[in-house]
């Protein structure tokens, strides 16, 4: 069984799902800090004409330990408006503006103040849209019982030891220098970290934006254009 873990992020980029899609199980791990201008209540689009812009989820305010799982986002001012507002500009150029609207609308059509629950749900949705079968699933509700974590990167090893059977622990290239590899062979799991080729596509504009949010592929590809990206990787 090969296993990808990641924190729950908001309409994440292309790698993230390409990571979804070449694992059995992938696990949200939120029972960790939640660290400031993240990628867990923002990621980025672009802006009307050149550049890039950011679009978020208003939180409430935390501690500076609060968990992930304890976060909880602010519904004093409807910031889901404010964010299909942003995305009014892509009207103009892209070809499937509609039905990424209709998408997006289903993504956070969810009645939650948790961001882990809500970035649950937009994963679900936007992998059901581009069909990838993905088996997602929250750490935090998982009620697994694990070892004593005494670094960062033992937090995936001992998610796999307790899960049993995984034979594969997959994670995105900026882990290599992060995770002690020595600790993973010795228990029998092989870690590899996935680096995806972000090809350019049509943005419709002079310079080429890399590595924003699914939403902007989804503006300018169809879903099995989408799928076929997360097919170019290569394993560190």
């Amino acid at each position: 069984m090969k296993i990808g873990i990641m924190q729950p992020y908001f309409f994440p980029y292309l790698g993230y799902f390409s990571l979804i899609k070449h694992t059995d199980r992938f696990i949200l791990l939120d029972d960790v800090q939640f660290i400031n201008h993240g990628w867990i209540e923002r990621n980025r689009i672009l802006k009307p004409q050149e550049g890039w812009q950011y679009i978020s989820v208003p939180l409430m305010k935390h501690s500076r330990d609060t968990k992930i799982k304890d976060i909880t986002i602010r519904d004093e001012s409807d910031w889901k408006c404010k964010i299909f507002a942003q995305l009014e500009h892509y009207k103009k150029k892209a070809n499937y503006y509609n039905e990424t609207i209709s998408i997006l609308k289903d993504a956070l059509c969810i009645d939650t103040n948790s961001i882990t629950k809500l970035n649950h749900h937009i994963l679900k949705v936007i992998c059901n849209y581009i069909g990838v079968e993905a088996n997602i699933e929250i750490f935090s509700e998982m009620n697994l019982l694990i070892d004593p974590v005494n670094s960062p990167d033992e937090w995936a090893l001992n998610i796999c030891k307790a899960l049993g059977n995984v034979k594969e622990y997959w994670n995105p290239e900026g882990g290599v220098e992060f995770f002690d590899t020595t600790k993973y062979e010795q228990s029998d799991i092989k870690i590899n970290f996935l680096k995806i080729d972000l090809l350019r596509y049509t943005q419709k504009r002079r310079e080429f934006e890399p590595g924003l949010s699914i939403i902007d592929a989804m503006m300018f590809n169809n879903p099995l254009k989408i799928k076929d990206m997360l097919d170019n990787y290569k394993l560190l």
